[in-house]
């Protein structure tokens, strides 16, 4: 028995003139665990296939390969013999058609100390509509990688920092071994912007807010947030608004939603009521065919990036 969909925001209305209906899923998604070595990237792709041509693309990938009657994976897909001329097929096929939203979770942490804990907090947080600290980001994350072990333990300290299951527990001395971490990671950058930026007393009050369950506060650790505004982004050129049916995502939540769909018609000067995001459907992926496309698309991208990398399919 399948259990109720979690998460969405159903649009209020019917369709619009100039309106995209995408759909959309994830591969990589590990919860907060952002430093899994085995998944450094989630690839959020989207589509704007109707029902009918998903159903056909999907029918002539089967028709080659042996594929569970529900759904068609990535990983049962690339593991197949003659997998990558069926790749090219696939990617060929959606040439025009499919965007894909690669984010590297190292990079997205390094987004997430310089906008969170520098600036006022905003659901704009790790998009190209916080551009203000994205260099400064940017050069803590190449600094990082050059740091090796001490790199790792900042960024350790830093998801441990903004749990926020440990709110009951607000003077538990994440935020010393944060500055800590900090402190030994200086030492390979000494004048990184955005290190010597931080304020113990303004990254304690970041945190108290988080503990607090402060819902202006963009949730800090969930990379799927800024990856959906840049798809929405990408799809809103010309002023369309853009509806979005979503494989059933808990962290989606209503809230979340509407606040993320505030924050992109204050940026694009629009009315609420006229956001580029008209609302997000949940779907079980193996009721909707297009769901499915994404879902391949994400997969073949987060295990082969390069292969759509192309300027085409991935931008960036």
């Amino acid at each position: 028995m399948r259990l109720p969909l979690q998460g969405g925001l159903p649009p209020t209305g019917g369709p619009v003139d100039g309106m995209v209906e995408i759909a959309c899923d994830e591969s990589g998604f590990s919860g907060t665990n952002l430093l899994d070595p085995a998944t450094p990237l989630i690839a959020h792709a989207s589509v704007d296939l109707r029902a009918e041509e998903a159903t056909a693309l999907l029918a002539s990938l089967r028709s080659g390969f042996r594929f569970s009657p529900d759904e068609v994976k990535s990983r049962q897909f690339l593991r197949q013999p003659g997998a990558a001329p069926a790749v090219d097929w696939f990617l060929a096929a959606l040439r025009g058609r499919a965007h894909v939203q690669l984010v590297d979770k190292h990079l997205f942490l390094a987004t997430r100390v310089a906008d969170l804990l520098l600036t006022e907090p905003s659901y704009a947080a790790g998009t190209r509509l916080a551009g203000e600290r994205r260099a400064d980001a940017r050069a803590l994350h190449r600094a990082g990688r050059a740091a090796g072990p001490d790199w790792d333990a900042f960024l350790a300290a830093f998801v441990d920092m903004l749990r926020t299951k440990r709110r009951d527990r607000a003077d538990d001395g994440s935020v010393d071994r944060f500055f800590a971490a900090r402190d030994a990671l200086l030492r390979h950058a000494p004048t990184d912007a955005v290190l010597t930026a931080l304020d113990r007393s303004r990254v304690a009050a970041v945190q108290a807010r988080l503990y607090a369950e402060d819902r202006t506060v963009p949730p800090p650790l969930e990379p799927l947030l800024p990856a959906l505004a840049e798809t929405v982004l990408f799809w809103s050129v010309g002023r369309r608004r853009v509806l979005v049916t979503h494989d059933e995502q808990s962290a989606l939540t209503a809230d979340r939603l509407r606040r993320l769909q505030r924050a992109l018609a204050e940026r694009a000067g629009l009315p609420a009521g006229e956001s580029p995001l008209a609302g997000l459907v949940m779907t079980d992926s193996r009721d909707d065919p297009r769901v499915q496309v994404a879902d391949l698309l994400a997969g073949v991208a987060r295990r082969m990036p390069r292969a759509v990398d192309d300027g085409a399919l991935l931008t960036p």
